[in-house]
């Protein structure tokens, strides 16, 4: 069957998100060692992280709303250092606007030109980037988000959600997307066509994804135009 759209991931297949999230968390610290010290002279970077990874457990939510997982976490310090909880809000406005200042790939917006003149464009992410922030929302069609939506990749439905909004049939849609397990394996459970996204060049032959097998392999969106 014909493609006639594409759906990308965002993080890790149009940036490198672990130095957005690096630079979000040390901005978000900064912001409370000035606003609230006390949370900061007991808490660093990393113990907030581990104290957030402890938390997913807690509520079924918090493993699609990221957003919802680190403003309950910021709540829950806030409150047990006697300062205002909704000091939570404005400390997620500052992680918010810096998880947006991301670095596209060189080959993003030019490439994104290029498709829209093949195919449809819509993306699928599990994460809470604002594309309208970051300049790239009027390239898309659809834009599913996790913390939006109500469930995360690998989870099917978030895939034909999208097929949906598009009006096609997933067989006619293609998911691009860095992670072997969440964005290709859970593409082709839901019946969509599934490449990968191997920027870095991994081996594909990772004992771990042995099973798993995409329908084309792009070192970036040029290649995935040239492939279309």
């Amino acid at each position: 069957m014909i493609i006639k759209a594409v759906l990308l991931d965002l993080d890790d297949t149009l940036w490198p998100v672990a130095p957005v999230i690096r630079h979000a968390e040390s901005r978000l610290h900064a912001w409370m060692q000035e606003h609230v010290p006390a949370v900061t002279a007991l808490h660093t970077i990393d113990s907030l992280r581990e104290r957030r990874q402890a938390l997913v457990a807690s509520d079924p939510r918090f493993s699609y709303d990221l957003w919802a997982l680190r403003h309950t976490l910021l709540r829950q310090i806030l409150i047990e250092h006697d300062e205002d909880p909704a000091k939570a809000d404005q400390a997620m406005a500052v992680f918010a606007a810096a998880r947006n200042q991301v670095s596209l790939y060189e080959d993003v917006r030019p490439a994104l030109q290029t498709l829209a003149q093949k195919v449809r464009l819509g993306t699928v992410s599990n994460g809470f980037a604002d594309l309208q922030a970051i300049g790239l929302a009027p390239h898309f069609e659809v834009s599913v988000a996790a913390h939006q939506f109500g469930c995360a990749k690998p989870d099917p439905r978030i895939f034909l959600a999208a097929c949906d909004a598009l009006g096609l049939v997933p067989q006619s849609v293609l998911y691009v997307g860095d992670d072997l397990l969440l964005d290709v394996e859970g593409a082709q459970q839901a019946g969509l066509r599934a490449g990968w996204m191997n920027r870095s060049g991994m081996p594909s032959a990772d004992p771990r994804h042995q099973h798993i097998l995409p329908d084309a392999e792009f070192k970036d969106l040029h290649d995935l135009t040239e492939w279309l």
